[in-house]
């Protein structure tokens, strides 16, 4: 056999032997060294062999050529399994410093800021999060990184969103599983001590405890690879934004809705199955007016106005009727009530936000997925949602009447 067969025949075997060894990549670090210790035993035991044959005069080529060959296919395993040891103990080196540099950071945002971002990447490389990953996010294995998105959305967002969702600052937040809550806080021992008639026939029509159910939605942020691999705080900042605007986008359109999507209809202030009562006036701020006036003084007292802030500003410019006094005011100062301007409220909403609720259920999903079209990944979320407008007689909605 010339020189050259004898190389693609040993470069053949050493492929072969690669792919049915494979299966080592899912073995453990200590099983490898095993093996490695085993394989290295018996390579040593053959080159002692082959030594001592070369010498004894009693062994014939055929002997010396098997043992040069059980030697060489013992030494191409051995350097096989050593391939993978190295491979697999270098990446778990890798994942300890990473960690080890993770708890080593003292600033706790930092740490979170860094946490998050090996979240993402890791979620983009489909790869396992780490239990010290969950652990500075302040979750644990059993959700998934369910709680990333519930921090995402509250308070610990490092740049401004690009939506908003205005109500955030008035109606009541939470993540709970299987929310139940009473739609009044307190109870007496009669049903006497609701003075507000319409709130009582509302309790007795549909019943004094409110159930939120799952509404599943999915939220998508596009990544580039090079905002992906910089720095943490700037793959974070713009995951968080585009996540924290997803969220907004999804809470206002299913609250403000004027034609709701099936199964979504008790969510929208303005839906005809809420039926809030609609008070008219010959003028918006007429209408404003007698909302706030309708309402009962148990919602009254905490009473904020929802509007487009174009709907301001014309009853702004009809009352000042060219004094410009009147538009340095306070819109408090104006309609009487604390107001939230937000485009989406196209008729104006008085009442006490307090029983507005958002409650997130259940862990969120970390995902993710690529555009085709434009090669961007995406990192995905995916949230269940629901809101309930706890007392309905808690709010009105401000209309001016038609004319004839």
């Amino acid at each position: 056999m010339t020189k050259s067969k004898e190389l693609f025949k040993a470069v053949k075997q050493k492929n072969l032997l690669r792919l049915n060894l494979q299966h080592f990549g899912d073995k453990t670090l200590y099983e490898l060294k095993q093996n490695m210790t085993t394989v290295g035993q018996q390579l040593q035991k053959v080159e002692n062999d082959l030594a001592a044959a070369a010498i004894d005069t009693g062994k014939t080529t055929e002997d010396i050529q098997a043992l040069q060959d059980s030697k060489r296919d013992l030494k191409m395993r051995f350097d096989v399994i050593k391939d993978q040891h190295d491979q697999l103990e270098a990446e778990q080196q890798a994942k300890f410093a990473k960690q080890d540099d993770l708890k080593a950071i003292t600033d706790p945002d930092k740490q979170k800021v860094e946490a998050k971002a090996e979240l993402i990447r890791a979620t983009m490389k489909n790869k396992p999060i780490s239990d010290d990953i969950r652990q500075a996010l302040g979750d644990d294995s059993t959700t998934g990184g369910g709680k990333f998105l519930p921090k995402t959305v509250s308070t610990e967002i490092l740049s401004e969103p690009y939506v908003k969702n205005q109500l955030r600052e008035i109606s009541d937040f939470t993540q709970i599983t299987n929310l139940e809550i009473p739609k009044i806080g307190f109870t007496l021992d009669n049903d006497d001590f609701i003075a507000d008639k319409a709130t009582a026939r509302e309790l007795k029509a549909s019943g004094d405890v409110v159930t939120f159910g799952r509404h599943k939605f999915k939220v998508f942020a596009g990544i580039s690879e090079t905002v992906l691999m910089g720095s943490a705080g700037n793959l974070v900042s713009h995951v968080d934004r585009a996540l924290s605007s997803g969220v907004a986008a999804k809470e206002k359109k299913v609250v403000f809705a004027e034609t709701p999507k099936a199964g979504e209809e008790h969510m929208s202030f303005y839906s005809s199955q809420n039926a809030i009562t609609v008070v008219q006036g010959d003028s918006l701020y007429k209408a404003i007016k007698n909302a706030i006036a309708d309402l009962h003084e148990d919602y009254r007292e905490n009473a904020k106005i929802v509007m487009r802030y174009q709907d301001y500003s014309d009853i702004v410019e009809v009352l000042a009727n060219g004094n410009a006094t009147l538009y340095s005011a306070q819109p408090e100062q104006v309609l009487g009530k604390p107001v939230v301007f937000s485009d989406s409220a196209t008729k104006p909403i008085v009442g006490d936000f307090m029983y507005s609720h958002f409650n997130y259920d259940l862990g969120m999903l970390n995902e993710r997925d690529k555009d085709v079209k434009t090669g961007i990944e995406q990192f995905v979320i995916t949230a269940w949602m629901d809101h309930q407008i706890k007392l309905k007689s808690a709010f009105r909605i401000a209309e001016v009447t038609p004319t004839v």
